[in-house]
């Protein structure tokens, strides 16, 4: 069987897997390069409209944004330290029954 082999097939069927493996991930990284830089370029334009102010009193387009996350932040600090949070008891309570739901069939037969 060793002796009926076609060596040059095999090597060359072999180097050919090779060769499209590491072509493929040749490709995947140029892709994965190509992303990170246009993910770069769309940061650096909300790094430029971040630093822009407004002098004429406007509001600034990004911290309109976040109004509802920094209205919910100062809401809950404020009820933590008004201690007007809800006090829990500690306790928890646990109901033991005989049987439970999907237990029902077995004990029906029962």
């Amino acid at each position: 069987m060793i002796l009926a082999t076609n060596w040059t097939t095999a090597w060359l069927m072999t180097g050919m897997g090779i060769g499209v493996v590491f072509a493929i991930l040749v490709l995947l990284v140029l892709i994965l390069q190509i992303f990170s830089l246009v993910a770069a370029g769309n940061d650096k334009k909300t790094a430029l409209v971040k630093t822009v102010s407004k002098d004429n009193g406007e509001e600034h387009p990004l911290l309109s944004e976040y109004k509802d996350d920094m209205a919910a932040v100062a809401t809950t600090l404020y009820l933590y330290f008004n201690n007007t949070h809800d006090e829990e008891s500690g306790v928890l309570t646990i109901h033991m029954s005989e049987h439970s739901a999907w237990h029902a069939e077995l004990n029906a037969a029962l």
